[in-house]
């Protein structure tokens, strides 16, 4: 590191577990951020903030005024601007000593298998179950560590799925196929500070796996009431019968929706 990133990131390398070689390893680190909308936003930013080296982001959407009352990575001159050029602009106005790739459009699955093979962890932003089961599939398949989040009107859930362990569940064991209907937020809407709460937490837990710390929400999901400001934190065990973790199956070709 050079003195301006040694001073850039000074209050974070001075706490323990951290310190110059964690910083370090963070800044060789490359983290894979899908969705750019409430959640993506405040995950890229502190992703970007607290100096992960590099960032591929994918989202195909554009940027609407109606977004801008939660996606605090863009602004109102960015309205039609694809999101990920948006995001990228912003992260880089904040650390140009990072590196941003900016994917606008949906992947396929092959594209998302060679994406995470050359990512230390990924993190689910997105909004419907068709794209998060897929991302999930990857990650398994590639042995990925995935954070998943998800807000909806006052409340919000996180948990991480650590792929590269055998005994880890993965997000299929917590969600059956069609087990629920996709819910948006411009169908049911969403409190403006929840996604920023639930994305700060999602950045902290990749970072956290970035830095091999043991403690992070692996097996448990953490569960937000934003009405009441309680918490609840679920076990989470491996399905012995997951058709995904349990045997991996090679899925059809499919693709992405953000």
């Amino acid at each position: 590191m050079n003195d301006e990133q040694l001073l850039r990131y000074s209050r974070q390398i001075l706490l323990p577990g951290i310190g110059y070689e964690g910083q370090s390893r963070l800044l060789a680190s490359r983290a894979l951020v899908i969705g750019l909308g409430g959640l993506g936003s405040p995950v890229a930013v502190y992703l970007a903030a607290g100096g992960v080296g590099r960032l591929t982001l994918v989202d195909h959407d554009v940027v609407d005024l109606s977004n801008l009352q939660r996606q605090i990575v863009h602004r109102t001159q960015d309205i039609g601007r694809p999101k990920v050029d948006s995001a990228r602009d912003t992260l880089l106005a904040l650390n140009p000593q990072i590196e941003v790739d900016a994917i606008a459009r949906a992947l396929t699955r092959d594209e998302l298998l060679a994406e995470l093979a050359r990512t230390d962890v990924a993190v689910d932003c997105c909004d419907n179950f068709t794209t998060r089961f897929m991302i999930n599939r990857a990650c398994v398949e590639t042995g990925t560590p995935l954070v998943s989040g998800a807000a909806i009107r006052l409340e919000g859930q996180v948990t991480v799925f650590h792929n590269e362990r055998d005994d880890s569940p993965c997000y299929r064991c917590l969600y059956q196929d069609g087990e629920e209907q996709d819910q948006s937020c411009s169908q049911n809407g969403v409190l403006a500070p929840l996604v920023g709460i639930i994305g700060s937490v999602q950045a902290t837990e990749a970072i956290k796996i970035l830095l091999g710390l043991d403690q992070t929400l692996g097996g448990r999901l953490l569960l937000l009431d934003a009405l009441s400001m309680e918490w609840r934190t679920l076990k989470l065990a491996k399905d012995p019968d997951c058709p995904v973790c349990a045997t991996k199956r090679v899925a059809e070709p499919e693709r992405m929706r953000s």
